[in-house]
């Protein structure tokens, strides 16, 4: 199978990561979309994470009416900062008869050069971008191993919604309602109003 990765902290998750999701598996006729919460990410070390089970609740929300997205917990089980080329060793060994596709998003695209071990990562995985219209690649990674999707952009984002719901101001209709629910009855982050 063809299965896209979509990583992240998920903190929370939101409408925009499902629209990307879709959109790139619609463009990439990929069949399934693994949503992958990350443990912790590199470059959020120093900052509060909710914990990750109530991360992986939220994404298993969000997706549980869709079939071809599913949860994958791979990272969550690990111990420090979480590096991609390792996740795609141990996935390449497990999965041997998929295909991958790891999903990225514009300002990652451009990082791509200073990713852990990026030159085995690129040998293991397909990269697919999705960018800002207009954006043209800036390194030779992006132009020779990214695969571009354009898709209409939506400015939200998980710390626009965290401060959101901690100034008590409406989130409906940038997170999933299942969601925000859950946030609501679990008083995540800081309010426990979010409608």
């Amino acid at each position: 199978m063809n299965i896209g990765l979509l990583g992240g902290t998920f903190d929370p998750i939101h409408c925009v990561h499902l629209m990307v999701a879709e959109y790139v598996r619609d463009a990439m006729h990929l069949d399934e979309i693994w949503f992958m919460p990350s443990h912790i990410p590199p470059h959020k070390e120093g900052r509060e994470i909710l914990h990750s089970s109530k991360r992986l609740e939220m994404v298993r929300l969000a997706i549980a009416d869709t079939p071809h997205f599913q949860d994958f917990p791979f990272e969550l089980d690990r111990n420090g900062p979480t590096y991609t080329i390792d996740t795609m060793r141990e996935l390449r060994k497990q999965y041997p008869e998929h295909q991958f596709f790891f999903i990225i998003g514009g300002d990652m695209i451009d990082y791509l050069p200073h990713w852990h071990q990026i030159e085995e990562l690129v040998r293991l995985i397909h990269f697919v971008g999705v960018p800002r219209p207009g954006y043209e690649p800036q390194n030779e990674y992006a132009r020779r191993f990214v695969q571009l999707v354009p898709m209409p952009q939506i400015d939200i984002s998980s710390s626009l919604i965290r401060q959101r719901v901690s100034n008590g101001q409406t989130v409906r209709f940038m997170i999933p309602e299942v969601v925000r629910k859950y946030i609501e009855e679990n008083q995540l982050y800081g309010s426990r109003r979010t409608s």
